[in-house]
């Protein structure tokens, strides 16, 4: 073989290993027994509010927590970062303290991969967890709730991003992102409370100021950084808890 054909096969491995390899990330599924294990573990264990099941396209039962307040002052659907469930920390901290403070919380599951797997893996995930979320909102507005907010943390917020960017997806009033690692998709037209922790990861800290220009113009919508904690907010939930019903407040009462 000739130096040019060398050459030329040497392109066409790389090019066959590369396509191979953008198929695989491609073909990237929810793992189901481990969205199921978590669904036998959380569920019996739930104190505060209902456990619900959802309905999508992709998977008949979708495990939600849903706590409704005696008096609302309207929905918020509690979306959760990579690989955990419902009432996995964070979350379940706020879809409690949230019901405390009268919105009506529905904590959904997101599909999740295997352990260990990345950040990047799961964006062939966000079709499907656009799916849940819109589920999630049509399940609130079904429950006479008109006014829906979605507050979501980190991979969770990367989520709702590009669902929100998604053409005829249904929207929600008001968002509230929570250590969101990326740009907006596409620039938001609702209330945006967007939160980072003051040891946040670098590329949290990064992203936010990239979006810092492209939050609406309207009197609800802006930056807080939270001091003393990081990314998970295991210190400092009931400072993140104020500063997020103080939002949802004026965003669902057209305050904004």
């Amino acid at each position: 073989m000739d130096d040019h054909c060398f050459v030329c096969s040497r392109r066409w491995a790389v090019a066959i290993v590369s396509a191979v390899a953008c198929v695989l990330a491609q073909a990237q599924v929810p793992d189901s027994a481990r969205e199921d294990r978590w669904a036998q573990e959380v569920a019996p264990q739930v104190v505060v509010g209902d456990v619900v099941w959802i309905e999508t396209p992709q998977r008949a039962k979708v495990l939600a927590l849903f706590a409704d307040p005696k008096a609302r002052k309207g929905g918020v659907v509690i979306i959760h970062g990579l690989g955990v469930h419902p009432d996995w920390g964070l979350n379940g901290a706020l879809r409690v303290r949230l019901a405390d403070d009268g919105f009506a919380t529905l904590s959904v599951q997101m599909p999740v991969l295997e352990a260990g797997a990345t950040r990047e893996q799961y964006r062939a995930l966000y079709g499907i967890a656009g799916e849940r979320i819109a589920a999630a909102i049509r399940n609130m507005h079904g429950r006479g709730i008109s006014k829906v907010a979605i507050v979501s943390h980190s991979v969770g917020a990367g989520m709702v991003d590009a669902y929100l960017a998604m053409p005829g997806a249904l929207p929600a009033d008001a968002w509230v992102p929570i250590g969101m690692l990326v740009d907006f998709a596409r620039a938001p037209n609702k209330p945006i409370l967007d939160i980072v922790a003051e040891s946040d990861f670098p590329e949290v800290l990064a992203s936010v100021k990239v979006r810092a220009p492209r939050l609406p113009h309207d009197r609800c919508s802006g930056q807080v950084t939270v001091a003393g904690t990081d990314h998970y907010f295991a210190n400092a939930t009931d400072v993140l808890a104020k500063a997020i019903e103080t939002f949802l407040e004026r965003a669902l009462s057209d305050g904004c």
